[in-house]
């Protein structure tokens, strides 16, 4: 009969399982109470305080229907026909996701582009940018806003990274 080793050291082998699992709060409290280590940048591109108030206040002459989709909204006013572009060939880049995007243009003189609904102001409002786009929600609420210098391609990282942290 084969006799049991005794074990050594006990209280040491616990004190480190111990150590294994308090260390990433220990780490995690110390980052967050000496703000080490954490990343300060933004994901987004765009900016995410929108002074843009839902989609249906807009002083638009038709009310955008309601089809549970996020909405691409570009504000056309001067020279906009390269940026028109931009968005529709960014639209066409979502490939398999681009059913859950539509675009509202508002403005402009061009005829509208394929998938692209076209509307006017009935009031210019205050908080409006020129040329600027912004991304709706499906319920209408502004989730992004975009400068006329963003380009198409940051605001397109943008919209995938929503569309992956909110499937439908």
């Amino acid at each position: 009969m084969e006799q049991r080793q005794p074990v050594r050291y006990p209280r040491v082998k616990l004190l480190l399982i111990f150590a294994a699992f308090a260390a990433p709060i220990v780490t995690a409290w110390a980052m967050l109470t000496w703000q080490i280590g954490i990343p300060s940048n933004d994901t987004a591109h765009g900016q995410v305080h929108v002074g843009a108030p839902l989609l249906d206040d807009w002083p638009l002459s038709d009310k955008p229907q309601k089809n549970d989709v996020w909405i691409l909204v570009f504000d056309c006013t001067s020279l906009c026909d390269e940026r028109m572009d931009e968005l529709w060939r960014l639209h066409r880049a979502l490939g398999r996701e681009a059913s859950r995007l539509e675009r509202l243009r508002i403005g402009g003189s061009a005829q509208a582009l394929p998938g692209e609904v076209v509307n006017r102001w009935l009031v210019e409002p205050e908080w409006r940018e020129e040329n600027g786009v912004w991304l709706m929600d499906p319920f209408g609420r502004p989730a992004l806003s975009f400068n006329n210098a963003v380009p198409a391609a940051d605001i397109l990282d943008d919209i995938r990274h929503l569309f992956k942290v909110n499937p439908l």
